[in-house]
């Protein structure tokens, strides 16, 4: 069985994976000699993608060898039709290039790692009374272990989200809603 082709251009990349998606365009078909173009930057990187006539529609097709050379990071893309001296663009959007899974990189999000860093701070501050010091004139301030407790459930509650958000993109339920079914 093949997976069916998505319909819109894809918020993620995974570096090593094809990657296809097919755009309908009915004012600029495919079939009538237009090409649909992609250009993706970020600050330090550009690449691109053209499509291929599949009917009227245009099949984007990113094969997993070139897919493996991208940089991983968030690019904005732009997407334009060409037909002769004609140019017209058709899209914007956002994508992220993920790491290699394989890849020695810290994926965790930057809400996770604060969190963890914060908690961190205060299991060894558990012990510690001093929240301010002098050293050879350089004085040291520490966050209080209230504001700590507050900063840690802001991001526990950002870790949550990003967590049902996760579940929900893999088809699992959401864990903090309830479902009622009627009889």
């Amino acid at each position: 069985m093949t997976a069916a082709i998505p319909i819109i251009e894809p918020t993620r990349i995974a570096k090593g994976d094809t990657v296809k998606w097919t755009r309908t365009l009915p004012d600029y078909p495919a079939d009538d000699s237009w090409v649909l173009s992609y250009e993706f930057v970020n600050t330090t990187t550009r690449f691109a993608a053209t499509g291929s006539a599949s009917g009227s529609d245009h099949l984007v097709t990113l094969a997993a060898g070139t897919t493996s050379g991208y940089t991983a990071g968030t690019y904005d893309w732009r997407a334009r039709v060409t037909k002769a001296s004609e140019v017209y663009t058709v899209g914007t959007g956002r994508v992220t290039v993920d790491a290699s899974f394989g890849a020695a990189v810290d994926a965790r999000s930057q809400a996770r790692r604060t969190l963890e860093a914060i908690e961190a701070v205060l299991e060894g501050r558990a012990d510690s009374s001093v929240q301010e010091y002098e050293i050879a004139g350089r004085r040291m301030k520490h966050i209080t272990i209230p504001d700590l407790l507050v900063l840690r459930d802001r991001y526990r509650a950002d870790v949550a989200r990003e967590d049902a958000a996760s579940r929900t993109a893999a088809g699992l339920p959401n864990p903090g809603r309830i479902y009622v079914r009627h009889i």
